[in-house]
């Protein structure tokens, strides 16, 4: 069944999609919800050439979507549509892990649209789950995080190490209540690992941020 992914560049979305492909579903395109200037994602903050740079490498298209959070939900479900009739999708796959409003929100708007969620990573344990991500191949990097976490920790590649320190400090290891996000650099799904432009770290409103260069 063909499927189009919720992709927000980072470990999450990419790890459900190879969940996905593994147990049959055929991936046709991604799908990015954008800020209203169309520049910038709205979960992870990456801009708009390095999602298309992870689209190319998997040799799949992405539809990078702009939107405000007042018309996020109108835009989502109205995309659903038009992406289902254009590549004959069945589902729609999702990174989420336990947040029960974001799975009710996602079965909402598929049910709109006429497609099923599927959610390949739900209510799996952390650790385990994020260790299988390295394992599967896997490299991603920290680009936002908040200040418990603080800088220091913007542009770390995840490491089992890594994950198991911020699992010891009470931070969940998969970043699932948006204690930081990543950004996949190379993976099994990928051609080849994607180049990063350079970047810099700020601190806005208890939040750290990669602020990557105009490429």
């Amino acid at each position: 069944m063909n499927f189009v992914t919720s992709w927000s560049g980072g470990k999450d979305s990419c790890y459900a999609m190879m969940q996905a492909i593994q147990q049959g579903f055929v991936p046709k395109v991604l799908l990015n919800m954008m800020n209203e200037n169309g520049k910038v994602s709205r979960s992870h903050g990456l801009p708009l050439s390095i999602l298309n740079q992870q689209a190319q490498k998997m040799g799949l298209p992405l539809e990078g979507i702009p939107a405000t959070w007042g018309d996020y939900e109108a835009k989502f479900i109205a995309v659903l549509k038009m992406l289902k009739a254009k590549y004959d999708l069945g589902t729609a796959v999702f990174g989420d892990i336990d947040l029960q409003p974001h799975k009710d929100w996602e079965d909402k708007v598929c049910a709109a649209a006429s497609l099923k969620a599927i959610l390949p990573l739900w209510q799996q344990d952390r650790i385990v789950l994020v260790n299988q991500m390295l394992e599967n191949g896997i490299v991603t990097m920290i680009v936002s995080c908040n200040t418990t976490m603080g800088e220091s920790y913007l542009g770390k590649i995840l490491t089992k190490e890594l994950a198991q320190e911020l699992h010891e400090k009470g931070i969940d290891p998969c970043g699932e209540n948006g204690e930081f996000h990543t950004l996949v650099i190379n993976c099994p799904l990928f051609s080849g690992a994607i180049e990063l432009p350079e970047f810099t770290r700020i601190t806005y409103e208890n939040y750290c941020f990669i602020v990557w260069e105009e490429v």
